[in-house]
């Protein structure tokens, strides 16, 4: 197979990955690099319809992402009232099968001794973030979901620097997480959750920054919570 050929299949591939992408971010950016490799294809083998058409593609998506990036979205959270549970159950009997891939143990018995709070992105509800307090001054998360097509990680960002000062005030200092789900995990890396060596299951977070001994939580009984 020559390299011309691979420059082809290559841009065939991200064209075709970039479709099955849920997250509108991703798939643009997919399908930029898939559309630019598939028009340079297209020059090298002198296939000028497959270069219009690519290129065109290509500035679309340039023109897109330079307008998402510009757009300001707006970020507020929910608190759900104790027993006002209609539309969290109606949220998460929708996403059921989703939430059951990063959270294969959630149940809804939690809901009742545990605070339900939405994300809004422009008023839509786009998350829900389940937790509990635990004694010694931490929260154990039982859910931090986000639907698929707002999965940018700017909600998690807004939840976790709105949430640290309103736990604070109620003494809560530490977010902890379990999770045997590899994406799960490193998304909480990602949001600067930290491993107890002893435990690759177990995660925690300080919302003051200070770094902590994973020996200086108090943590549930594995299982607790899910």
């Amino acid at each position: 197979m020559s390299w011309i050929n691979i420059i082809g299949y290559t841009g065939t591939a991200l064209i075709a990955l970039s479709i099955t992408m849920n997250n509108i971010w991703r798939l643009r950016w997919i399908n930029l690099f898939g559309a630019a490799t598939f028009a340079t294809y297209g020059f090298l083998v002198s296939a000028y319809p497959v270069l219009a058409l690519n290129s065109f593609i290509t500035l679309v998506d340039i023109y897109y992402l330079a307008q998402m990036s510009r757009r300001k979205d707006y970020f507020t959270l929910a608190e759900v009232p104790e027993g006002s549970y209609l539309f969290l159950n109606k949220f998460l009997e929708f996403y059921q099968a989703d939430i059951a891939r990063f959270f294969p143990e959630f149940t809804r018995d939690r809901i009742r001794s545990s605070q339900c709070v939405f994300i809004l992105r422009n008023l839509v509800p786009v998350g829900l973030f389940i937790y509990e307090a635990q004694p010694g001054g931490v929260a154990e998360i039982h859910l931090d979901y986000v639907r698929p097509e707002y999965r940018d990680l700017k909600n998690a960002r807004f939840l976790y620097a709105a949430q640290a000062e309103s736990l604070q005030a109620r003494g809560i200092h530490t977010f902890i997480a379990r999770s045997r789900v590899k994406a799960h995990r490193n998304y909480l890396q990602k949001m600067g959750f930290e491993t107890d060596p002893e435990d690759r299951t177990f995660f925690y977070k300080t919302l003051d920054g200070q770094r902590v001994s994973p020996n200086d939580i108090s943590m549930p009984v594995e299982g607790h919570g899910k």
